[in-house]
């Protein structure tokens, strides 16, 4: 479970934006996670959720907005959302796509208390 190292680097930034701005507390965490980015949410949000005993984020909860995919086709410029992998325009049949988003792993956001 890759995510736990995922967590533990989140929580570096997290504590260091947490000295930075001279915070009692996070309280809120916003994560973008694409289809594509390699994390299960799940397993992100229980890696949070083991992680943040004891830390300035105990209470913090952990908002995860999975982000889909969306191409667009390299021959008719269609743009398009899927929620399968069978890559293929569905205006003109091809293959010759271009991701636009869904491979994402961002800190979108921390709500933090001073």
């Amino acid at each position: 479970m890759h995510e736990l190292s995922i967590v533990a680097s989140l929580f570096e930034i997290l504590e260091a934006k947490a000295r930075e701005n001279q915070a009692t507390k996070i309280v809120g965490v916003r994560l973008r996670v694409g289809k594509l980015a390699g994390v299960v949410p799940e397993f992100l949000q229980t890696a949070f959720d083991s992680y943040k005993q004891d830390t300035i984020a105990a209470e913090a909860r952990l908002e995860i907005e999975e982000v889909p995919l969306k191409m667009r086709c390299r021959k008719c410029a269609a743009e398009i959302e899927k929620e399968d992998f069978v890559l293929v325009c569905p205006s003109c049949g091809s293959t010759d796509l271009e991701l636009l988003e869904g491979m994402e792993l961002l800190l979108d956001k921390i709500d933090l208390e001073v």
